[in-house]
């Protein structure tokens, strides 16, 4: 067996830019293959430059939307690097805010639907025949807006709570072979893991950090690392379960200043 093929595999879609990034690096440098699945060709173009010394990493363009094209990513992560040991839902459209509820259209409604919770039932469904042979693992990103909201975000908490049911109900049709656990990630800065052109100098308050009991907000290598755990022999008594990462922010009680 080639050193290559005796690597797993992991597929991390939406892994060219922000927490994907972060996960597809982390993943690199702990001897995994990586296929980058982002509908952004840009960002995925420097992915491939930017990680190549870190290990194999292949790169292919996606709408995890579209059912052809997420058979064709299957087909071809295969092809390319192996059977896939390792799904991570990462990819979904991440501004929360859609506007007030009276001017929601369907076909925005629809289209975070449609690539937040479909598609992670597509590549799920595309990715079981590989992951029951491999005995691997899904990992789904979620939200802590699945189960607390503010104003006018109805789309996108809608989606990422039908991930987190999706996440427990795939648990038990793939169980055994196959464990399914989720990650709610809460406030967490992407700004530096950004492709190139988008990229920014995050600047944040002393109070938004202090808004969190661990004393600052959260960085894509904190999810990064319980994706590691997740899908390490470490976490082999653990599925359906969803794990906030969210320096403890959703268990801080607020109250109104007088």
């Amino acid at each position: 067996m080639s050193e290559s093929t005796s690597r797993p595999v992991a597929l991390v879609t939406g892994g060219a830019q922000g927490i994907g990034r972060a996960i597809s690096s982390a993943l690199l440098q702990q001897g995994w293959q990586v296929m980058v699945a982002d509908i952004d060709g840009e960002a995925g173009t420097e992915c491939i430059h930017l990680f190549d010394s870190l290990g194999k990493v292949v790169f292919h363009p996606v709408d995890v939307s579209r059912e052809d094209q997420v058979k064709e990513l299957i087909k071809l992560t295969n092809e390319k690097l192996g059977p896939i040991n390792l799904l991570v839902n990462n990819a979904g459209l991440a501004n929360p805010y859609t506007g007030a509820l009276e001017d929601l259209d369907l076909t925005t409604w629809q289209r975070y639907l449609d690539v937040n919770l479909t598609g992670v039932f597509l590549c799920s469904k595309y990715a079981a025949a590989d992951l029951r042979a491999t005995k691997g693992s899904i990992i789904n990103l979620g939200s802590t807006r699945a189960t607390q909201s503010e104003p006018d975000t109805e789309a996108y908490s809608a989606s990422k709570g039908g991930v987190i049911s999706l996440t427990h109900s795939l648990a038990i049709s793939l169980g055994p072979d196959v464990r399914v656990n989720a990650i709610s990630p809460g406030w967490i800065e992407v700004g530096e893991w950004q492709k190139n052109s988008s990229r920014y100098q995050p600047f944040h308050s002393d109070e938004d950090h202090e808004q969190h009991p661990v004393g600052r907000m959260g960085k894509p290598d904190d999810i990064a690392g319980m994706v590691l755990w997740l899908a390490s022999d470490l976490a082999g008594f653990v599925t359906g379960q969803n794990f906030v990462v969210d320096g403890g922010m959703s268990r801080k009680m607020v109250y109104k200043e007088d």
